[in-house]
């Protein structure tokens, strides 16, 4: 059994590599999120997810930060290694449902 847990090795955590990563990252967009895609030296997949205000409360953005992380947890096999993942979550998001959150994130993903 592999394993699926989301350690603190597999998040974008400093700011300097968010903005690294929006400076200088590939970015791939569909009508409810934009993927930033950045090469970086850890040798790890890692990810961050960006919420704004604009997206609702604080309940309706951790939501949306959850399903993202989970996306990612149970799809990571399949994404790129040795990257930054950056997922920037748009205003009507938080009407999704997680089925809805993983087939654009998917499409999204291949089409990098």
């Amino acid at each position: 059994m592999k394993k699926q847990s989301f350690g603190k090795n597999e998040r974008v955590r400093k700011r300097k590599d968010y903005l690294r990563a929006y400076q200088k990252g590939v970015r791939v967009s569909s009508s409810n999120f934009t993927v930033i895609l950045h090469n970086n030296q850890t040798g790890t997949k890692r990810l961050g997810v960006t919420v704004s205000k604009k997206v609702g409360n604080a309940v309706k953005r951790s939501r949306i930060k959850r399903l993202a992380r989970e996306f990612f947890r149970l799809n990571k096999d399949k994404l790129p290694d040795s990257q930054d993942m950056i997922i920037i979550a748009r205003r009507d998001v938080s009407s999704l449902k997680y089925q809805d959150v993983c087939v654009e994130l998917e499409k999204l993903f291949r089409q990098r």
